[in-house]
């Protein structure tokens, strides 16, 4: 399914022209028009998704083997020390076009500090009841331990 009112649509299938570095049947990948460093790409699926939450199974299986491949090429082509393989989903979590698309973020040495956090504290308890209700949730859908 594809919406005719969504950019990354437009763009994944060819309707928008974008700096393309891969394409196949299920995937365009471009390079961002916003980098947050040189080289930073897209990875966008033909097909509709508004988040990971949608996703399709098969879809799914093909994204983490694609960013690794795009990520092995950044490393012999640009140089680049590490790549991050970035996702989000809603806005809270920084989401701003919803459909789903990852982010290749190659990392140079001595590069900007980004895709960090401050690591924080859970004591046993927090972590207990953490834990319970994420396994209750899934439980509640059919899903196993």
């Amino acid at each position: 399914m594809r919406e005719d009112n969504c950019i990354f649509c437009k763009i994944a299938n060819g309707g928008i022209p974008s700096e393309t570095i891969y394409e196949d049947n299920s995937f365009r990948v471009i390079l961002d028009l916003g980098p947050a460093s040189r080289g930073h790409a897209l990875i966008l699926p033909k097909q509709h998704y508004r988040d990971l939450c949608e996703l399709d199974e098969e879809t799914a299986k093909k994204v983490l083997p694609l960013a690794a491949k795009i990520g092995n090429a950044m490393k012999k082509s640009l140089g680049c020390a590490g790549f991050n393989v970035v996702q989000n989903n809603g806005e809270e979590a920084g989401q701003t076009v919803f459909h789903f698309h990852v982010h290749l973020i190659p990392r140079y040495e001595d590069g900007p500090v980004m895709v960090s956090w401050v690591p924080g504290e859970a004591g046993p308890k927090e972590l207990t009841e953490t834990g319970a209700a994420i396994r209750s949730a899934l439980q509640s859908e059919g899903h196993n331990r």
